[in-house]
């Protein structure tokens, strides 16, 4: 019973009042580094992506002029993920500022 006392005094900082949560990324120290590092990252997986629509493409294509059924299956699948990889990298920072907020809402 005292190592819960314990662990509800260490998490709640001994009061028993609301959490509140507020991110800011000035906060500690190498915000805006995690956050270059985190545009590095997208600017390399759209260039991934960019790259596997390309060899998608060029795989479909030649696929599909020699009547080779795999390679058409595998290139058109190859552009499919590529485009809704590249969906997904735009499309992030507005779904978790969504998912974000509409958390907030919650009570």
């Amino acid at each position: 019973m005292a190592q819960l006392l314990l662990v509800h005094s260490l998490l709640l900082g001994g009061s028993s009042g609301p959490l509140s949560f507020s991110p800011d990324s000035s906060a500690l120290p190498g915000g805006s580094t995690l956050t270059s590092l985190a545009n590095g990252i997208g600017s390399w997986a759209l260039i991934a992506a960019l790259v596997g629509l390309v060899v998608g493409a060029a795989m479909w294509a030649l696929g599909s002029h020699s009547n080779n059924y795999q390679h058409t299956v595998t290139g058109r699948r190859a552009v499919l993920v590529s485009a809704a990889a590249a969906l997904l990298i735009g499309a992030a920072p507005t779904l978790l500022n969504f998912m974000y907020s509409t958390g907030q809402k919650v009570h």
